[in-house]
């Protein structure tokens, strides 16, 4: 037997300890392992590497992704997918671990499709895979942000003013909640919740006239104020200008950008993507295709790919509601 591991979309810390598991999974139960370099895009190429034991050592500490990755807008028509399926059975692949996030999931659900075992593994730092309480690289990009916050308090602290953080999450706020909530932020703005800028700035004036000399503001990629422009190209830059203009607070702007997606995977992204393609892998042997791999409480249970249609449901406002009571 021979399986194809593939990484595709936005990279996310923890995907090299997917692969390694993978690998070794693999190895355990006498099967093959290839490796697709660049995503979709090596597979329509044909761009395999043998993968073994050996191959995969030291690399469960190292963010990104070793198989690389790449958007490819070739798999979405007819020629690039003939391509692909033509490749896989051109290198004999009996079935394909593909982690990524919601579009590589789909373009799983297509091979799956047209006759090619897949199993899926979410990953991505928006936790926005629909049916798994988390996805590979949430914790660590949140744990990035939440060490942002921290560094970003102390100067606040220092000269009295007022911080924006503008992070990642254009349809899904739930890097923005998790990190403001856990580092202590006093608004949190969010995709999921409409809030208009007059409201920012009025609640951190409010704030300073009860004595509060510093605000941090976490602001997700996505939210968009409904007082506010549209398209809104920075929200975060929308609601550093309105607390500027109001005059009652200094105001500095910070945009964590790609800094999220990098660096070392935290324990528990590695220990996930471990258990994800373990699963992944023995599903496969097994014979089972056509899911994913989901926690769900302390478990790793198979999703349909189907279901990577649904909404997610992972930002729980209720959480939104608990940051502005401790907050303040």
């Amino acid at each position: 037997m021979k399986l194809g591991l593939l990484t595709s979309g936005g990279d996310a810390p923890g995907m090299n300890a997917a692969i390694r598991a993978a690998v070794r999974c693999a190895t355990e139960h006498g099967v093959e392992c290839y490796g697709v370099l660049r995503g979709y895009k090596g597979l329509i190429e044909g761009d395999l590497i043998p993968l073994d034991n050996r191959a995969v050592g030291g690399i469960i500490e190292r963010g990104g992704t070793i198989l690389r990755s790449a958007r490819s807008k070739a798999f979405l028509e007819t020629e690039g997918q003939a391509s692909a399926l033509k490749r896989i059975r051109e290198h004999r692949i009996d079935g394909l671990v593909i982690v990524g996030g919601n579009g590589s999931l789909r373009g799983a659900r297509w091979l799956e499709s047209h006759g090619v075992p897949v199993v899926g593994i979410p990953a991505s730092i928006d936790n926005d895979v629909p049916k798994t309480q988390m996805s590979i690289g949430v914790d660590t990009a949140v744990n990035s942000v939440v060490d942002a916050l921290d560094r970003l308090r102390d100067t606040a602290i220092a000269h009295d003013r007022a911080f924006v953080l503008e992070v990642m999450g254009r349809d899904s706020g739930y890097i923005a909640l998790a990190g403001g909530l856990a580092g202590g932020a006093e608004v949190i703005l969010l995709p999921e919740s409409s809030r208009t800028l007059a409201d920012v700035v009025a609640e951190v004036c409010e704030g300073v006239k009860k004595g509060k000399r510093h605000s941090i503001i976490v602001v997700a990629e996505g939210f968009s104020p409904s007082d506010g422009p549209e398209p809104s190209p920075s929200p975060g830059r929308l609601v550093a200008e309105a607390l500027e203009a109001n005059g009652t607070v200094d105001t500095r702007l910070t945009i964590l950008g790609h800094l999220q997606r990098g660096g070392s995977p935290s324990a528990f992204d590695r220990i996930l993507a471990s258990r994800f393609a373990q699963a992944a892998v023995n599903w496969l042997v097994e014979g089972r295709s056509g899911v994913y791999t989901a926690l769900r409480g302390e478990r790793i249970e198979p999703v349909p790919l189907a279901d990577v249609e649904n909404a997610c449901g992972n930002v729980d406002l209720g959480l939104l509601r608990l940051a502005g009571i401790v907050a303040h």
